[in-house]
């Protein structure tokens, strides 16, 4: 049939019993077995006894053969790998070695156990949970039925007590009332008489009031009114003078301001004719040099001209001269013509002297106004950093107009006076940010990188509390419409922002005084939140919230002040881009009209100046010729022999001085236009420097005028404040004597007041009487009705009445409230009739059954909760008692350790020591040292080191506690052969 199974043995020496597994100290020998069969089964004997594998593994684990962690064997190869183990499986070995690996698996299986056993405790108590709520039904459901059971009882003594009480009520009122009747009868006669003195004195008191009227009317009426009149009429010229006063007062400001600029000008106008008069002097010395190199050559040239000439070109030459005087003339009239051109050329341009400056100057003063209103809007936002709401934008492409904005700057006040009471109002919902849905708030507090807490306010979701227009109605009717307004009303707002104001304003009225702020908050049919214009608070439930409110109305002042700057800005600004497109289209314009103006006057300058010069030059130049005519015949014939070479010299002197005079007549004539450009701009600024001094010398003496006149005008404003001052203390005195009469009058009127008040207490008193008397009539027939149906119907009473009243008895009406016990009877009998309804007749039993159930699982409990303490005990001191073990076992290790390796290799230390920062129980590091110097890593020992360095572990853990068998699997691979031997020596020694 064949190999059906494999059996495979090992035995163990067990003859020494103080190292024996704990269970086979009797064994002299273990012997281990593991059969496979065919089919892949396995079976494991004990000493030829079949066990489990968790059997044969606990064997192996208690004598240091752990084959989950086999540190016994150490494979080809490897032996040094034990020295790059990290700290907690070095420790592991040594737990191996002390023996309390196994103890580990043991507390892991114990902690598993815990963990059923605490399931199991949970599972009781929701079951205890769900006994409870049942067990407290049941005993309130007992608790209802014994009440139901006393409650009977007691309210059939409750019920024949009230009736008794009323059997007796009832005989009494039917015995005493007749005597009643007649003193109530006779009381009222008494009211009758009092109630007629009482009119005679109201009559009296009428004609005193008539009379005093009367003569008030005649003696003051008139004078008050005509002195009431002339305090308005110098009020109002006193309010008229005090704005004329201002109004002259800011003009002399301005002009003085207007002054001062204007002498600064004309300083600078001052030096830049000082720096123009400089360079005309430089100008006309540089043209002097030349115009004396001019008149040089032209000197030289009409020698060299009169030797060339002879008499006949001489008389040529003066026909010449003729023809050039003439041709003088004639550029004359060419310049004349062109100097028209220019000034007609100069009268088309679209263009006034002066309007660029006064552009100029416009622009200057909107500037100033434009960064003044600039600097007043940095300095507000900067006080209203709060109401800024700044993000970024949570998506690309976010719509802005998403966001509307902080309530505070969506609103515009309409009366300044509401502010403070507005501000109150509101509260820190002022510094809410509205959004138009609550998707964009949601984006904005998620991704709009928020620099500070916002409460976002969605357009589409929020849900106003608006003060119902009945409320308003009954508001305006109760302290007028006019004292009590909705704060809603007292705000402008954009229509898609409706409801977020509602939301803000809506619940509130501003009211203008305490009084109607009081009446408003605690009337009946209004009570709603109101708010005085001083910020005083007032709600419904009664709370009150008032007092000191430093800067009140201030937030809302600033961003009206800030929306108004705001305003003013976007004007001037606008003007101010006028102004500037004004200054742009003009600027062609003047730059055309300024050169046309500057040729106009070269020209005309230089038409003047070089007619006159030709002129003169011709003339001096037609004489020298006619003087010389004769001069040159004499000269010709006495130099006829040698003309032609002479006359050749001369050409050439002659082409050569009019090259130079050429050359210098151009540079002089440069130097004269630029000093006549410079003598024109001399002259111009001295024209506006005395203009500008014209204009200075004006506005001071229009400023004397108008301090003279703002002299005569505060004079003026105190004579109108003393006549209105005198007037109203008349009308003071007048109103005094007044109020003091309006006083006497008002203390008969209160008096009579009172007198017709009990008039009316006492009208009300006789009719009270009246139909008290009707009321006891009709009670002691009542009375006796209701004896009579009393007895009929408690047949009980006739048998027990003598008892009515008495002490000591069940209807002792003294000792017991019979008013207290009606109400414990209506309260009894409603218990009564509704435990009737809910008790249940069987609750006993099955709280009985209830209760069983609930302690039979509390007992339970009780002895698993007793199961895991004694775990938990447990293992508390097997973890003291192992952390014992392992430290001498880490102690006793450590040092055979060291000794063993220093005899291996001399010179040298090695120790287990904890990670740095850590104890012994978080791990082992392996440390090594040669000649005192510990090395800082391992990595530094050669190969035949390392292995000696693992092999000294390993035979250290073997002294403290040797395992039954090591196999190591060429350890000596990397050591020489003294090494070997030493190894085999110790191994064998140990």
């Amino acid at each position: 049939a064949g190999i059906t199974k494999a059996t495979v043995s090992i035995v163990f020496d067990n003859s020494d019993r103080n190292r024996s597994p704990l269970g086979y100290e009797d064994h002299p020998e273990i012997t281990v077995t593991r059969q496979i069969v065919v089919g892949g089964r396995n079976k494991y004997l004990i000493n030829g006894k079949l066990s489990q594998p968790s059997q044969v593994q606990t064997l192996f684990h208690s004598v240091q053969l752990n084959v989950n962690n086999p540190h016994f064997l150490i494979m080809q190869g490897r032996i040094t790998k034990v020295l790059n183990m990290k700290p907690p499986e070095i420790l592991s070995m040594l737990e191996e070695a002390a023996g309390t690996r196994m103890y580990e698996t043991k507390k892991e299986a114990a902690l598993k156990t815990l963990e059923k056993k605490q399931s199991k405790v949970d599972e009781m108590n929701n079951l205890l949970d769900q006994e409870i709520l049942a067990l407290e039904k049941l005993r309130k459901e007992r608790t209802q039925y014994m009440q139901w059971a006393n409650g009977n009882a007691e309210l059939d003594r409750l019920r024949r007590f009230c009736i008794a009480y009323e059997y007796v009520q009832a005989e009494k009122i039917k015995d005493t009332a007749v005597g009643e009747v007649e003193q109530v009868k006779a009381k009222i006669a008494e009211i009758d008489d009092d109630t007629e003195r009482t009119r005679l004195e109201i009559q009296e008191m009428e004609k005193q009031v008539s009379n005093l009227s009367a003569e008030k009317e005649a003696s003051m009426g008139g004078e008050v009114k005509i002195l009431s009149e002339k305090v308005d009429a110098l009020s109002q010229d006193l309010v008229r003078e005090v704005s004329v006063l201002n109004n002259k007062d800011d003009t002399l400001r301005s002009e003085k301001e207007n002054a001062d600029k204007i002498v600064h000008n004309i300083e600078d106008l001052k030096q830049s004719v000082e720096e123009k008069a400089s360079a005309v002097r430089k100008s006309e010395e540089g043209a002097a040099d030349l115009k004396m190199r001019v008149e040089e050559l032209s000197k030289s040239l009409e020698e060299y001209e009169k030797d060339y000439q002879g008499v006949l070109a001489k008389r040529d030459q003066l026909m010449s001269k003729r023809e050039e005087a003439v041709s003088v003339e004639n550029e004359l009239n060419v310049r004349r013509k062109d100097v028209e051109n220019v000034k007609l050329a100069l009268e088309s341009v679209p263009y006034k002297e002066g309007q660029m400056e006064v552009l100029q100057r416009d622009r200057a003063s909107e500037m100033e106004l434009v960064q003044k209103l600039k600097d007043d809007i940095r300095d507000l936002s900067a006080h209203l950093a709060n109401v800024q709401f700044t993000y970024r934008d949570p998506v690309k492409n976010f719509d802005r107009s998403k966001v509307k904005g902080v309530v505070a700057k969506l609103i515009k006040v309409r009366d300044s006076s509401t502010m403070t009471a507005l501000e109150v109002t509101a509260g820190g919902k002022l510094f809410n940010v509205i959004v138009d849905t609550e998707n964009t708030g949601k984006q904005l507090l998620q991704n709009g990188d928020l620099r500070r807490r916002v409460t976002i306010i969605p357009l589409n979701k929020i849900q106003p509390h608006t003060v119902p227009p009945r409320v308003q109605q009954a508001a305006a009717r109760l302290v007028g419409k006019e004292n009590a307004e909705l704060a809603l009303s007292l705000v402008g707002y954009s229509d898609e922002l409706k409801s977020a104001m509602e939301y803000v304003f809506g619940s509130t009225f501003v009211c203008k005084s305490i009084d109607s702020a009081k009446e408003v908050a605690f009337s009946r049919e209004i009570r709603t939140p109101s708010v005085t214009l001083e910020g005083d608070i007032f709600q419904p439930s009664g709370l009150l919230t008032g007092g000191s409110r430093k800067g009140g109305g201030d937030l809302l002042r600033q961003l009206h002040n800030l929306a108004e700057a705001e305003s003013n800005l976007l004007i001037h600004q606008k003007r101010l881009s006028e102004i500037e497109a004004k200054i742009k289209e003009l600027l062609p314009l003047q730059k055309k009209f300024m050169d046309l103006k500057a040729q106009l006057e070269l020209k005309s300058y230089q038409e003047l100046e070089e007619a006159k010069a030709a002129a003169k030059e011709k003339q001096i130049l037609y004489e020298n010729c006619v003087s010389t005519v004769s001069m040159l015949e004499k000269s010709i014939k006495e130099h006829d022999n040698n003309r032609e070479g002479r006359l050749k010299d001369l050409e050439k002197k002659i082409k050569a001085v009019k090259v130079q005079m050429q050359s210098a007549s151009k540079d002089l004539k440069g130097h004269e236009n630029e000093r006549e450009r410079l003598i024109m701009e001399q002259e111009a600024i001295t024209k506006e420097q005395v203009s500008l001094e014209n204009q200075l010398a004006a506005l001071r003496m229009q400023i004397n005028g108008l301090s003279s006149e703002v002299e005569a005008q505060k004079a003026k404003v105190a004579s109108t404040r003393n006549s209105h001052d005198q007037a109203q203390s008349e009308l003071n005195s007048i109103r005094l004597k007044m109020k003091e009469c309006d006083s006497q009058i008002s203390g008969i009127v209160k008096e009579q007041q009172k007198l017709q008040h009990k008039l009316s207490e006492t009208k009300l008193e006789r009719k009270k009487l009246e139909n008290e008397v009707k009321r006891m009539e009709m009670e002691q027939k009542d009375c006796s009705a209701k004896v009579d149906r009393l007895i009929e119907k408690h047949a009980w009473i006739a048998s027990e009445k003598q008892l009515f009243g008495r002490s000591g008895t069940d209807y002792d009406f003294s000792s017991r409230d019979p008013f207290r016990a009606r109400e414990e009877l209506e309260k009894v009998q409603a218990e009564q009739s509704g435990l009737e309804k809910r008790v249940n007749k069987k609750v006993m039993a099955m709280f009985e059954k209830a209760e069983d159930e609930y302690n039979d699982l509390m007992s339970k409990k009780n002895i698993i909760e007793n199961d895991k303490s004694k775990i938990k005990k447990v293992i508390e001191e097997l973890d003291e008692k192992k952390k014992e073990t392992l430290k001498v076992t880490w102690v006793k290790v450590n040092k055979d350790f060291g000794s063993i390796f220093s005899t291996l290799l001399p010179g040298t230390m090695a120790k287990l020591e904890p990670p740095e920062g850590g104890s012994f129980l978080d791990g082992l590091e392996v440390c090594v040292a040669f000649g005192g110097v510990w090395k800082q890593s391992l990595s530094e020992l050669s190969g035949g080191q390392r292995s000696l360095l693992a092999l000294s572990l390993i035979l250290a853990l073997l002294l403290f506690k040797p395992a039954p068998l090591y196999i190591l699997d060429e350890v000596d691979a990397a050591l020489d052969l003294s090494h070997t031997q030493n190894i085999g020596r110790m191994i064998k020694t140990h």
